[in-house]
């Protein structure tokens, strides 16, 4: 089949966008959060489950990668899983390996960098619009 070679204006043009739901557990659903190992390296960072209170993701960060200093929305709590992270919060770097976990206040800066491909979870606790959790 020969391609079409007559130009197509503007106007003639239109952007369809196809939004999927992502898949997240539900309630009552195991999550395997066992070490990757061997998957890690063609790994993704996957949000697990979010809720309006709470949203859990597995990070996935590859050696080498840094996140310029940031801040998040709520409390958060980061458990490495496996790997080597430096976690730089509070003006002092910390090591996290696999089985370290660390809590930070909302609002906290905070920058992280990969030492070793890494894969934390990290927790996002977000206050309702009445100000509770």
């Amino acid at each position: 089949m020969a391609e079409s070679k007559l130009p197509i204006s503007h106007h003639q043009t239109r952007k369809i966008e196809v939004f999927m739901a992502i898949p997240h557990a539900q309630p009552g659903e195991v999550i395997d959060v066992r070490p990757l190992t061997d998957q890690l390296v063609a790994s993704r960072t996957k949000t697990l489950f979010q809720t309006p209170h709470i949203e859990m993701i597995r990070m996935i960060l590859p050696a080498g990668k840094i996140l310029s200093e940031h801040k998040a929305p709520g409390e958060i709590i980061v458990h490495c899983l496996e790997g080597d992270i430096t976690f730089t919060t509070m003006g002092e770097p910390k090591k996290l390996r696999a089985g370290d976990m660390l809590y930070l206040a909302a609002g906290e800066p905070h920058k992280l960098e990969a030492v070793a491909d890494s894969s934390f979870l990290l927790t996002i606790l977000r206050k309702s619009a009445d100000g509770n959790s």
